[in-house]
This record gives C-alpha cells, structure tokens and sequence, in this order.
C-alpha cells in the first residue's frame, strides 16, 4: 500500500468471473506522511483510505469483468460502517462482489477484514466510462496505465488462470 499515491491495492489474490467476486490484499505501511497528521503520536490509517481500498478492489473487479474496456469511476458510497481502527503494518484483505452492472453503472458490495476481523463494508456504485470515449481526455494513455497496474497487483495473471 502506498497511502500518497492512492496505491491501495498490494495483489490480487482471487477472481470468480461467473460469481463476481475478487478477493484483494494489502498491508497498510509502518511509515507514510498520511500518518504524521492522522494522528500524531497515534497513526491511524484515515477511514475514506479504506473505503478508497474497496472502490479499488471493486475497480479491478469491474476492470476484468469488461476486458478493460471501460473505467469505473467511483459515484455513491451508500450504508459504510468503519468498525475499528487500522493501524501501521496492518494485513488487510478486500473482498468485492458485483451486485449490478448494467446501463453504464456498476453496484458492488465489499468488506474489509484483518486477521479475521470485520474491519469496514459499504454498497459501492460505480460509473463505467469506455475508454474509446470523446471526452477529450486522453484515456488511451489512461488504459495504459491502468493496465499496467493490473498486472503489477497480479490481476491479469489471476484473470487468465480462470480461462
């Protein structure tokens, strides 16, 4: 996880196309600025970091789902509960599992846990936008990027296992 550049997600470990569902790994680091004023002499990992974790998770999942043909984009957070406090050096596993896709908008639902423990959930929509879109936004340069990501968290890799 790399807090400064909302880099969340360390591996994805697990991808069902049919059940729509990715399971998503990540540890929290022992240092980042993020922690200096959240909060001093008590570094906590900020509450919308997490649920950036899971709209990321739910991200790749939607990613495979549409060949990286489109971006999802985060819309609504709806019914989050942040349970307890995250940590430094804290192992994080994110479970997302699609509820809707369809019409250009996505609903996923996902769950963060620590050695067992419910750490946060929440109903995520998401807005998925073709990256061959005239928007003026250079997004072919976009998918790139985003693709490489994938497979540095090992997405690509957990995708063609399933074929």
């Amino acid at each position: 996880m790399i807090l400064e550049y909302f880099q969340m997600i360390d591996r994805v470990e697990h991808i069902d196309m049919q059940a729509g569902t990715l399971v998503a790994t990540s540890r929290t680091p022992t240092q980042s600025p993020v922690f200096e004023g959240h909060f001093p002499d008590l570094p906590l990992v900020p509450g919308v970091l997490l649920i950036e974790t899971m709209a990321q998770a739910s991200g790749f999942l939607l990613l495979a789902r549409n060949d990286f043909s489109a971006m999802p984009f985060l819309m609504s957070v709806d019914g989050a509960k942040l349970r307890t406090f995250v940590e430094p050096d804290t192992p994080l596993r994110t479970e997302a599992k699609l509820e809707h896709d369809g019409s250009g908008f996505a609903v996923t639902k996902a769950q963060m846990t620590a050695n067992g423990k419910k750490i946060c959930d929440a109903q995520l929509k998401l807005r998925m936008v073709a990256f061959d879109n005239d928007s003026g936004l250079d997004t072919a340069h976009l998918a790139g990027l985003v693709k490489a990501r994938a497979e540095d968290v090992g997405l690509v890799a957990a995708m063609s296992e399933k074929t």
